[in-house]
């Protein structure tokens, strides 16, 4: 198998969703991963950088993975319906996954919107690997997060202009069991000119995730 994208329309409760799987050559069957992009309402899609450059991590691993767009994006059927819509999404792509490939562990990845689906994907079914970069601490649509004792990556940028940095600091220090935290200075939301370091840093960060720390950029 080759890495080439494979467009796929998957049944969802709203109808069709658009998505791509990329299988990497010499891929390992045992895991898959999906991807959650940013918000739908401010033009987030799964064709945004940050995604893209998650896509590039799982490929790095030869991890087989799938990115797609939430509900009444793209190609997308339905209208947006929230972090409950989001959530309903990323269950059908995986429980599409499960039907059609016999992988044993899921990595679940996500930026902004997609962090807060991604974890609360992750709350509900088992879920050996989460990510969640720029989590949208402090918007209306963050509620509780069951905490995770191992398996989470935590990624904030210090210049973020979307989501609060200090607040996601202050939500990460009064978490119990504390993710593995990557920390950027001079990085906005999107990461522009930082997409190659982020990418290094989350492929160190899954390469040496049996140390919790700090990392600084």
């Amino acid at each position: 198998m080759t890495n080439k994208n494979n467009k796929l329309f998957i049944p969802g409760k709203a109808g069709q969703i658009e998505a791509i799987l990329d299988i990497p050559e010499n891929s390992n069957p045992d895991t898959m991963a999906v991807i959650c992009h940013p918000h739908p309402l401010y033009e987030g899609t799964m064709h945004n950088k940050v995604v893209s450059t998650l896509h590039r991590v799982c490929n790095q691993f030869n991890i087989p993975n799938l990115r797609f767009n939430f509900r009444g994006v793209g190609q997308s059927e339905g209208e947006y319906a929230g972090t409950e819509g989001g959530v309903e999404d990323c269950l059908a792509v995986i429980d599409y996954l499960k039907q059609n490939y016999p992988y044993k562990n899921l990595w679940i990845l996500g930026f902004s919107f997609g962090a807060y689906v991604a974890a609360k994907t992750a709350a509900a079914i088992p879920t050996e690997l989460l990510i969640t970069i720029a989590p949208p601490v402090g918007r209306d649509y963050f509620g509780e997060l069951p905490e995770r004792n191992d398996s989470w990556i935590l990624v904030q940028a210090k210049d973020d202009q979307v989501i609060h940095a200090q607040a996601v600091y202050d939500w990460y220090e009064g978490l119990a069991h504390k993710p593995y935290l990557i920390s950027f200075d001079e990085a906005g939301h999107f990461f522009h000119g930082k997409l190659i370091p982020l990418r290094e840093k989350i492929v160190e960060a899954i390469e040496s995730f049996h140390a919790l720390e700090v990392y600084q950029q």
